[in-house]
């Protein structure tokens, strides 16, 4: 017997021993070691150390620290007195630092620095208000302002900036993220810094607004000197800003970033932080492939963390088969959750004596996710156990919230299987939690308000301070600007020699501005004509055009008359858009004028036909021509020449290359010819037809004046005996 005891005993320990070496590997480590001098092994104080995940001490007089770090992050030691040492934790052993170039007498040295400057108690503040900061809000935020207290008139903007950061990351592990902004911004604007940045950009992540953080962490891509932690959670961050604002792709991309340096650097945590990321986007996205692939590596990468992680990373995979209904496959992990955190020692499960934030994972909240999932499949005899133990351990653990909707969703489940008496018993339970639920809300909100004032008057505090210490400032800065005043005296007269030389130079100058500003109004002068003379172009055929549709509508031709109309507004919407450009496309010129010519064809089909030929080789696109130039042609070739004549006439235009760099645009018409169109003109025509021609040829005038001879004009008759018009245009590209 008692060999069977001493059997069972060996076991128990040796399991003991194994459990223990297990939890060693996925918790954090006690790291000890110091920071010596490397020629004499001079022991270093004050030298600050910190680790990748936040965590911080200071080197004691021996020069001696003691931090918390998992395997796998950074330790990096800074000190005004060398280089920044950075370290990669492989294991639980002790880490001694040898800094090159560090004596007693350089130690000597510094401190009499610290001494010229007076002694001062701001780091000592800052540690204390981070001691506090998880716990006792009021506390740390007593140690920040004791901190600006104590800088003083001494101006010194680097100890402000790492007091309102501290304030900030106070602030924001409490969740106030608009006061975290302002503080960060306060820490900013006293001494830029990229860690600062990141925060305020996290921070603005935490508020929901986006476009801030977007702002406020592109520009850190290009900061070189970040350390491999703090580059991985800028991607990090900014991947999940592109979340937020449903850019998918940019989001895993700048994921994707983090990944690389996380790996290169084997910071596991943010490895595992990355894939569970990318497969939330993905999901979101509805990739559901890609998100169960990174899911998937997710999961793996946590079982190699602290117990706690790999539970967390389980029930987020979890709530995703939950949302595509694979129920078996929830059950199964959420099962596998709530046995390891059973297993888990008691002082890393959820506290007991308040109540569970929404996002914490307990066993009561991972039962009645079970029991939901069951009643999804139906499956309501599974569901009710799982129900049951949840009340039970939300009531223990004082959290309504989970016991409020495990006893109502069971009292539901009673109703479905017909147990109405169970349903009725359940459903007053229900109401009962409900109404402690009520209280404690109350009660919640008169603490909220109460803390928000206390906040407010501490803040108001801190501002105090800071405009103390900006007056103070602003007095220095008054006396260092009377020593600059004569400085600035000096100056003068030496500016007043330059002066000379620079007024020679302004009246060279000027005359070249005035020789310029001539030839600047010239070319302002023939602008202004042109848009007068367009002004006067697109009046005179609008109101040609108007004429034709009274005629046409005249006729008693509904149908044909809005199919007209249409045609017209299309012209004049062409018209009206060409009418401020100097020049347009050739296409959109033929464009408008074969508009045009198709509703005067409608109106006298039986007095003209009409056709448009372009030569093969050109290039309409590539030449230039003044809108409304070739129009008033064509309408004088039809309303003065073909409209008179007896039989059926046509109307050509022709266009042909003379090389390379200009075209002949043709317009002839076999009409009754100019002399005998004038003959039969009343007066009132006479006036209207010099003054549009006119026009055309006064643009013509100015714009081969800008433009160098680019458009030339001639008219002739077409036959021998007087009959008929040829127009030809000559065009040059620019």
């Amino acid at each position: 017997m008692t060999k069977v005891h001493h059997i069972l005993m060996i076991f128990f320990v040796g399991t003991l021993m194994t459990f223990s070496q297990v939890s060693e590997d996925f918790s954090k480590l006690n790291i000890r070691g110091s920071v010596k001098g490397q020629e004499n092994r001079t022991p270093i104080s004050g030298v600050e150390v910190s680790t990748s995940s936040g965590t911080y001490t200071l080197t004691d007089a021996f020069g001696e620290f003691k931090i918390s770090a998992s395997i796998g992050e950074e330790l990096v030691f800074k000190s005004s007195e060398f280089e920044t040492v950075r370290h990669i934790v492989r294991s639980g052993e002790n880490v001694d630092v040898q800094v090159q170039g560090y004596s007693e007498n350089r130690k000597s040295k510094s401190l009499g620095k610290k001494l010229e400057r007076g002694s001062s108690l701001h780091g000592d503040f800052l540690d204390s208000a981070n001691f506090f900061k998880k716990n006792d809000i009021e506390k740390s935020i007593d140690f920040i302002t004791k901190s600006i207290a104590e800088l003083g008139n001494r101006g010194n903007t680097k100890q402000l900036a790492d007091s309102y950061t501290v304030l900030g990351e106070v602030y924001f592990f409490h969740q106030q993220y608009d006061l975290a902004i302002t503080s960060f911004k306060d820490a900013l604007k006293a001494r830029k810094s990229s860690k600062t940045a990141l925060l305020l950009g996290k921070a603005y992540l935490g508020n929901i607004e986006y476009s801030n953080a977007e702002a406020t962490l592109k520009p850190l891509v290009k900061v070189k000197n970040m350390v491999p932690f703090q580059k991985v959670e800028l991607f990090e961050y900014l991947g999940d800003v592109y979340v937020g604002l449903d850019d998918i792709n940019k989001a895993v991309a700048f994921y994707e970033e983090g990944l690389k340096i996380g790996r290169k650097n084997q910071i596991t945590p943010k490895i595992t932080d990355l894939n569970s990321k990318i497969a939330d986007a993905y999901a979101k996205d509805g990739r559901n492939v890609e998100a169960e692939g990174y899911y998937t590596n997710s999961l793996r990468l946590a079982e190699n963390e602290a117990p706690q992680r790999a539970i967390q990373e389980k029930e987020k995979v979890a709530d995703f088969y939950n949302k595509k209904s694979r129920y078996s496959a929830e059950i199964q992990l959420r099962k596998q959750s709530l046995y390891e955190l059973e297993e888990l020692p008691i002082e890393n499960k959820e506290a007991r004596d308040y109540p569970a934030s929404p996002d914490s994972i307990t066993s009561q909240r991972i039962n009645y996710k079970i029991a939901n999932a069951y009643i999804a499949q139906d499956n309501y005899d599974e569901a009710i156990p799982y129900l049951q133990k949840s009340i039970v351990e939300a009531d223990s653990d004082n959290d309504l919230i989970i016991q409020k909707d495990a006893t109502r969703k069971l009292s539901e489940v009673y109703e479905y299987k017909g147990e109405f008496n169970k349903a009725f018993e359940t459903y007053q339970a229900y109401v009962a939690v409900v109404d402690t639920l009520y209280i404690r809300k109350e009660q919640e909100i008169s603490r909220a308000a109460r803390f928000n004032r206390e906040i407010a008057s501490k803040q108001s505090r801190i501002s105090g301070l800071e405009q103390e210490r900006e007056l103070s400032q602003s007095k220095y800065d008054l006396a260092l600007t009377g020593q600059q005043l004569i400085q600035e005296s000096n100056k003068r007269k030496n500016w007043v020699i330059y002066s000379l030389i620079f007024g020679m130079l302004l009246t060279g100058l000027a005359a070249f501005l005035f020789y310029r500003s001539n030839q600047q109004q010239k070319l302002a002068n023939n602008l202004l004509a042109l848009k007068s003379l367009r002004s006067q172009m697109n009046p005179h055929f609008i109101f040609n055009a108007l004429n034709s549709v009274n005629n046409y509508i005249a006729k008693s031709d509904e149908r044909g008359a809005n199919r007209y109309l249409s045609d017209f507004s299309t012209l004049m919407r062409a018209v009206l858009e060409n009418s401020e450009e100097d020049f347009i496309p050739l296409s959109k010129e033929l464009a408008l004028l074969q508009l045009y010519m198709k509703l005067e064809h409608s109106r006298f089909p039986d007095k003209f036909d009409y056709q448009i030929n372009v030569g093969e080789s050109i290039d309409v696109e590539s030449f230039q021509i003044p809108p409304m130039l070739l129009q008033p042609y064509i309408e004088n070739a039809i309303w003065h020449g073909l409209r008179y004549k007896e039989e059926k006439g046509f109307l050509h235009v022709h266009i042909e290359s003379l090389g390379k760099n200009s075209i002949k645009i043709r317009i002839e018409d076999n009409g009754i010819g100019r002399k005998k169109s004038a003959a039969l003109k009343t007066q009132n025509q006479k006036k209207q037809k010099s003054k549009g021609m006119g026009n055309i040829s006064k643009r013509i005038a100015i714009l081969n004046t800008m433009y160098k001879d680019k458009v030339d004009v001639r008219i002739s008759d077409l036959l021998q005996e007087g009959t008929g018009t040829r127009v030809v245009f000559t065009l040059k590209k620019d």
